[in-house]
């Protein structure tokens, strides 16, 4: 089992996942590059490289068709890999990550709509300090999960993190559509989306919006997680590993 983490996020945000699977998987835990005290990557593009990155790892390390556990920015990973190389992956579950994110609250986005916002973040998270990505991380977790005691792990990750990766992968993550390539895709997948605090109309329609991303996968599961916000398996590990042993055990 892979699991790779989201933005400026390190592999321990898996640790309860790594507790709960390690008897029966192979755990493979990952930071991308430029994240939580790994060092960046040079070259221009950086989602494509770690897509790459992590081909080239499952071959050399001649993994037998890994499970695929991929948070946010992760679960984007998790679907460009699966379609760019179908053969040597396994199961795919994607944690409150889509294919196109821009789209998931506006289905008329294209990627050259999202492009001057995408280039505008970019060139701002080129600028950030230590200091100043520590401080958003830890509001964006503050945001994203609902325990607070996650605030000086996520503050620890952002001061050891890169803006100008930051920059890099949301901008790319905001102009690259991977819906089309999901037919690629030959093993299942599941997508669980966050769902705390919706009304029972919300719940209908953020189901929706995630189904529609996914619909070209010919076997996909979703599923929403009502009691938890983005970090899913922080807020809500128990409804993650059911939904994971379900989908794994072909329920």
């Amino acid at each position: 089992m892979i699991l790779i983490p989201g933005l400026l996020s390190g592999g321990e945000v898996w640790k309860s996942t790594v507790e709960r699977y390690k008897d029966r998987y192979d755990m493979h835990v990952l930071t991308l590059a430029g994240f939580a005290g790994v060092p960046p990557l040079a070259g221009e593009t950086f989602l494509a490289a770690e897509r790459d990155a992590i081909i080239r790892y499952i071959r050399e390390q001649r993994l037998d068709k890994p499970v695929i556990v991929g948070h946010s920015l992760g679960g984007f990973l998790a679907f460009w890999i699966a379609a760019a190389a179908p053969e040597i992956v396994g199961p795919i579950v994607a944690v409150d990550g889509v294919p196109f994110l821009p789209a998931l609250n506006d289905s008329t986005m294209t990627p050259e709509k999202a492009a001057p916002r995408a280039q505008q973040f970019r060139s701002m998270a080129a600028s950030f300090t230590p200091e100043q990505l520590a401080t958003q991380n830890a509001m964006f977790i503050r945001s994203r999960a609902k325990d607070s005691v996650h605030v000086p792990m996520a503050a620890r990750w952002g001061r050891a993190s890169d803006g100008a990766t930051m920059g890099r992968a949301v901008a790319e993550m905001m102009t690259t559509d991977l819906r089309a390539e999901l037919a690629n895709i030959r093993t299942p997948v599941l997508l669980i989306a966050a769902g705390d605090g919706l009304t029972a109309e919300q719940q209908h329609a953020v189901r929706a919006a995630y189904e529609s991303q996914v619909s070209r996968i010919a076997r996909h599961r979703v599923v929403l997680a009502s009691n938890a916000r983005h970090f899913v398996m922080l807020d809500d590990p128990a409804f993650l590993f059911s939904a994971m042993d379900g989908f794994l055990e072909g329920r």
